[in-house]
């Protein structure tokens, strides 16, 4: 049985996901699902102190990589001590999980040469399918991975079928940080389509822009979606005075219709790993609550809606 360390959530999802979760010898600190994973030796952690809003951990961010360091920190030590043959890993994003040159320059420190690293890079939905093939094929799970990427494809088709009843295509703005402001790119857009939407600002595999609130008074949108990277949703709800500040909270129908919506960005939606297709469940049902009621149900804990006054309500 290969020993298996995952240095980001999504690839921990993928890899239990594939039926090799006791093969799991080591994880990272954001690990968290399934809950069975917490627990297991950790092998990274944040550089940057905890910050209290979303602009402060902004501000650190940009600072660390502005002076081109590492916002992780890899435990080489214990990772000799594992001795893992494969590592899943990441070169998508250095502020989501430790880097790929980290990650390479440790693994060579290793006494055993022949550990198999495999790096995702996930940009659009197909994407996320085929880095679980590749996660499967590095770990012997080819046959599992066969399954449940048919069985996750078929989910998207039921939304795809269901959601081209609907009689109206809404209009979706999906924010991925909160100040500043940033539109979901990646995947969001096609989840959007696929849910029953038309996104706006960005386009498929299209990274997460910068968006001003002179530019956000200019869109209309009829839906919102607050899903900040990395917030849970008790973490998005800390920050909700926010929101009339940085979004053009009072000239927004969608605001006083209540059609705004906050989700757990941490467990779905940026996470992409098999629950990609939980979030594209809870995003249909966000878009066409009509038609996608009983996956309202389903996820009773991971949405909240707004009102105009910035209470929270059960979705």
């Amino acid at each position: 049985m290969p020993r298996i360390v995952s240095l980001l959530p999504s690839a921990t999802e993928i890899v239990c996901a594939l039926g090799a979760r006791d093969d799991l010898a080591g994880v990272s600190h954001e690990c968290d699902w399934p809950h069975d994973v917490v627990g297991l030796p950790v092998l990274t952690k944040a550089k940057m102190a905890p910050s209290p809003s979303s602009l402060a951990i902004d501000r650190s961010v940009r600072d660390v990589v502005r002076q081109a360091l590492a916002v992780y920190d890899i435990d080489t030590a214990l990772l000799e001590k594992i001795s893992p043959d494969a590592v899943v890993t990441q070169d998508l994003c250095d502020v989501c999980a430790v880097s790929l040159t980290d990650v390479r320059s440790a693994v060579a420190r290793l006494a055993k040469r022949e550990v198999t690293i495999v790096s995702l890079r996930p940009e659009r939905l197909h994407d996320i399918f085929t880095d679980i093939e590749r996660t499967a094929a590095a770990i012997g799970r080819a046959v599992e991975a066969t399954r449940v990427v048919a069985s996750l494809l078929a989910r998207v088709d039921v939304v795809r079928a269901r959601a081209a009843a609907g009689v109206t295509r809404p209009t979706v703005l999906t924010i991925e940080w909160i100040e500043p402001v940033m539109v979901g790119g990646m995947w969001m857009p096609e989840l959007v389509t696929l849910a029953g939407g038309t996104p706006l600002v960005t386009t498929p595999g299209e990274r997460a822009p910068t968006v001003s609130r002179a530019e956000l008074a200019r869109l209309d949108p009829d839906v919102v979606l607050v899903k900040p990277c990395g917030f849970a949703l008790e973490r998005t709800v800390a920050e909700i005075e926010a929101l009339p500040r940085v979004l053009p909270w009072a000239e927004w129908q969608c605001v006083r219709e209540g059609r705004v919506f906050l989700a757990d960005g941490n467990a779905y939606f940026n996470r992409p790993g098999p629950r990609i297709v939980d979030s594209l469940e809870i995003l249909a049902a966000c878009v066409h609550p009509e038609i996608f009621a009983d996956h309202r149900a389903r996820y009773p804990d991971a949405v909240l809606r707004v009102s105009a006054d910035l209470r929270t309500r059960p979705w």
